[in-house]
């Protein structure tokens, strides 16, 4: 039986639908701006949401708010400092804005940093205009590099930068040339990822011809040695900081720590005593600003255990027994036998240092993962 002695810690992700074209490889839920966006409404429903949720977590503290999406740097600046400001959360520490490079300059930057946010996380995606033009992309390279530099002079000290590799047609040393021109502007974090065909996205209905596995393996370790000499230290799989700046808004995620979710289509998982929940809303914008409806689940303990393993597993330190029992409420009998057999195969050490994925298990992680299905 689930049993919490003490509630994880909590964040608050607020969902912005809307971006100027869906990108074919995305499966977030987002749709295409069509004229002027209804912000000023949509702050109202926003606020109004959050004041539904808040009886839920009581007076738990905030210690991350995430405004994603979509894409939230259509939102202008004085609607940013209109949600800040009715969040009453001054007391959060991290407050970071996605931002794509297609929809900003100087003025806006400055704009949000004013309106209260501390943390920026850029969607470069490549700095090459053939991939970004195969991935769909608003923005080029000049663009890019024209909003990091934007950016930094507005006083975004913490800055993320999101890169992809394994691009269509892309090779080892195009992937190399992205993280050396990222690296070139010393942002504090680094988000690199592969590219993956999702279900219901363009991409999977026509899909583009990407790197073999070997080439991806290549982009991968390379990527991962230059990143290291570099100073950036990997702390998740697609996660890369300099010391002290690993964000804390996904690292709560990766910890199966809280969160509340606002804004239509919004995911939220919150923990009681006796229980874990998932909840999410409804995902039409319009009907969002009238009525906010939420559909709430009880989660398994099977479903539990799961969830705690895709998220933990991504981090290079894995997890300790004590953080198992803790965020999870279960006794670590529910796993000791599979993490067993995944040592076995190589796949997870357990030793002093705790429970994490070795570099064969890393390559073969939905594998690993596969053997936590109930």
């Amino acid at each position: 039986m689930l049993k919490l002695i003490t509630l994880p810690p909590l964040s608050l992700y607020i969902h912005i639908p809307w971006c100027v074209q869906k990108c074919p490889y995305c499966d977030f839920f987002s749709l295409p701006s069509q004229g002027a966006l209804p912000e000023q409404d949509y702050i109202l429903a926003l606020l109004a949401d959050f004041k539904h949720d808040l009886p839920l977590v009581g007076t738990r503290p905030i210690q991350s708010i995430f405004i994603g999406g979509g894409t939230p740097s259509l939102l202008s600046p004085n609607a940013v400092n209109t949600l800040l400001s009715g969040l009453k959360r001054t007391d959060t520490a991290e407050i970071t804005l996605e931002a794509n490079p297609g929809t900003v300059d100087s003025t806006r930057f400055c704009g949000f940093r004013a309106a209260g946010i501390n943390r920026l996380s850029l969607g470069i995606q490549s700095f090459n205009d053939d991939m970004l033009q195969r991935l769909g992309r608003i923005h080029g390279r000049i663009e890019a590099i024209s909003a990091i530099k934007s950016a930094q002079n507005a006083g975004f000290n913490t800055l993320n930068l999101d890169l992809m590799f394994g691009l269509p047609g892309q090779t080892v040393a195009e992937a190399l040339e992205d993280l050396r021109m990222a690296v070139s502007f010393q942002p504090s974090h680094l988000s690199w990822y592969q590219l993956t065909i999702e279900p219901n996205t363009p991409f999977y209905h026509n899909p583009p011809i990407l790197p073999d596995d070997d080439i991806l393996w290549e982009m991968h370790m390379r990527g991962q040695q230059y990143l290291q000499e570099q100073a950036y230290v990997q702390y998740e799989i697609s996660a890369y900081a300099k010391s002290g700046q690993q964000c804390q808004h996904n690292l709560n995620y990766w910890k199966f720590g809280d969160y509340l979710g606002i804004g239509a289509g919004a995911h939220a998982k919150i923990s009681y005593p006796d229980r874990i929940t998932r909840r999410v809303k409804q995902d039409n914008p319009h009907s969002y600003l009238h009525a906010v409806i939420t559909q709430s689940t009880t989660l398994t303990t099977e479903d539990v255990v799961l969830e705690f393993m895709i998220n933990a597993l991504r981090l290079v330190k894995g997890f300790t027994p004590k953080e198992f029992i803790t965020y999870t409420g279960l006794s670590m009998s529910c796993i000791t036998q599979t993490v067993q057999e995944a040592c076995t195969r190589g796949w997870l050490q357990y030793d002093t240092q705790g429970i994490y994925v070795t570099p064969l298990g890393r390559r073969y992680l939905n594998d690993v993962l596969g053997l936590f299905v109930a």
